[in-house]
């Protein structure tokens, strides 16, 4: 009996060293999930990884609109932790607003380039309607996004200076059609009229288009006419500054 019982203890103590590298090897191995993301964030070099979510955010709200645009789905698309853009944005009000100003500073960037591209009043206000338009066709989600106001935080710097910009812009663009500088700050009744007038028919005209409610109108358009023809005659119709009478 004393033989069996050093028999099992000599056992017992072979084995041990056998269970500790075993509960070693639990201990330290991390979920491949955990480890694929922390090898992912590490290819980004530092201040690259928030450049890089919201490239991610705008391609997932390109694709599948404001619904499918949450922060797991945004860490998702980058390949990184799920925790990263909360690191970075705080919550998806923050993110959606930091992306809603690129949006703002691409729309201003395409406003410049029309204003850049004619020569007189009228060539200007013309490129400008149809860059305005052909943004928001390029972009639709991010234009949608942009007018979403109840999902922005309009006080956050990024987003406030960009829309700024773009006000700013509309009100230089009625000014000249006015022949006279407009004080941003300072609105006469007539100019206000005429700035909102502006401004809801391009912006009235582009939202029907990206709705797809004027497919019925353009059908029955005379040949060679289009969304193009058809938003140039209708501000001239309204008598817009944005474009103005020949």
């Amino acid at each position: 009996m004393t033989a069996r019982f050093a028999s099992a203890k000599k056992s017992l103590t072979a084995s041990a060293p056998v269970r500790k590298r075993v509960a070693k090897s639990a201990t330290t191995k991390k979920p491949a999930a955990k480890k694929a993301a922390s090898a992912a964030a590490a290819t980004y070099h530092h201040g690259d990884l928030r450049e890089a979510l919201l490239k991610a955010a705008e391609k997932i709200l390109e694709r599948d609109g404001l619904t499918g645009l949450t922060l797991r789905a945004v860490a998702r698309e980058a390949g990184v932790s799920h925790a990263a853009p909360a690191h970075h944005f705080g919550d998806l009000t923050g993110l959606v607003s930091e992306l809603a100003a690129i949006g703002f500073r691409q729309f201003n960037a395409a406003m410049i380039a029309a204003d850049a591209a004619g020569t007189t009043p009228i060539e200007k206000a013309r490129a400008r309607a149809n860059n305005y338009v052909g943004y928001a066709r390029a972009h639709p989600g991010m234009y949608t996004l942009m007018f979403r106001t109840e999902r922005l935080d309009m006080s956050r710097p990024a987003l406030k200076e960009a829309a700024n910009a773009s006000f700013a812009s509309l009100v230089g663009a009625v000014g000249a059609g006015r022949r006279e500088r407009i004080a941003e700050e300072t609105l006469t009744l007539d100019q206000a009229a005429d700035i909102v007038r502006a401004w809801s028919l391009v912006h009235g005209f582009t939202t029907l288009l990206l709705d797809d409610r004027l497919s019925d109108v353009l059908r029955r358009l005379p040949a060679g006419n289009d969304a193009d023809t058809l938003l140039l005659a209708m501000l001239r119709r309204a008598n817009t500054p944005m474009v103005p009478q020949s």
